[in-house]
């Protein structure tokens, strides 16, 4: 396994990697849509700066976004204390700043982090969390959500998250605009039969294949951060005893969405059989295995 310093380095190339693979992916499905149903050069102009816009707010202001998607709010520290002190404490053995703090109103139990790095860096947990975990428990998970900010998970899985939701965006557009711009033309120029059903392959296919990508990232970042986690904290069973809770606890989170779903510290549609074959979490037994292994 990488040691931190590796994985935090990787973390920065592919966060580069992933924004300039976002912005060639708009560009070539708007290419392909618009010559497929012979569209105006238009979209192609508008997907430019469409994926500039999203690149530039998935950087500097994805953790906001991600926070307003899932209806989080701010928490303070009379009403939240031992989520407080707990976070603060795991900050300083952690030896990054101690990240803004957030609650959302959810009886699932589940937790997130998000931001561009350790200096902008949000923590979020739902009531369900802070309710229904022990003190030991909790440190588990932030612990996890924190090993998450250090080593640039935070940075990497936000931009994912943007990409996947700007990109399903663009799509409905594009959709909706070929077909209006289709219906308008009173010319007999019409895309191709093998290039109409490119077209309609892409628009069909891009958010899986979007998402698939997401789920490919996401996977082993939450090994990694198990094991991160159990180095801070030393007590793998708190960790271990949390999932245990988050997993089997019955409640379905209501603000989670598919492209914030890789955040989380478990998968917010356990529920969800077909939301399930895309989880972006590896299995949580197989999880629980391998920190027992760390016991």
């Amino acid at each position: 396994m990488a040691n931190i310093y590796q994985q935090i380095s990787s973390n920065k190339i592919r966060s580069g990697f992933i924004l300039t693979l976002f912005i060639a992916f708009i560009l070539v499905v708007a290419y392909i849509i618009t010559v497929s149903f012979n569209l105006d050069n238009s979209l192609i102009i508008g997907a430019i700066a469409f994926s500039l816009i999203s690149s530039l707010s998935g950087y500097f202001a994805g953790d906001k976004m991600v926070l307003s998607l899932n209806q989080a709010k701010p928490a303070d520290n009379k009403n939240y204390f031992d989520f407080y002190t707990v976070v603060e404490n795991l900050s300083q053995v952690n030896q990054t700043p101690v990240p803004k703090i957030y609650v959302i109103d959810s009886p699932a139990p589940n937790a997130f982090a998000t931001g561009r790095d350790p200096q902008h860096a949000t923590v979020c947990a739902t009531t369900g969390l802070l309710d229904k975990l022990n003190r030991t428990e909790l440190e588990g998970v932030m612990a996890h959500e924190l090993s998450h900010i250090k080593n640039y998970d935070t940075r990497l899985m936000t931009l994912v998250s943007v990409f996947v939701g700007s990109l399903s965006i663009l799509i409905n557009s594009a959709t909706r605009y070929s077909f209006f711009s289709r219906n308008d033309r009173n010319n007999d120029k019409q895309g191709g039969g093998l290039l109409s059903i490119i077209g309609f392959a892409l628009i069909i296919f891009a958010p899986i294949i979007a998402q698939l990508i997401q789920l490919a990232i996401s996977r082993r970042r939450e090994f990694l951060a198990d094991a991160s986690a159990v180095k801070l904290t030393r007590q793998p069973k708190g960790l271990i005893n949390a999932l245990i809770k988050i997993s089997s606890d019955p409640n379905q989170m209501q603000t989670a969405s598919t492209a914030t779903a890789s955040l989380y510290i478990s998968n917010p549609f356990k529920n969800n059989k077909l939301a399930s074959l895309f989880s972006t979490h590896p299995p949580i037994e197989d999880r629980i295995k391998a920190l027992s292994q760390m016991l």
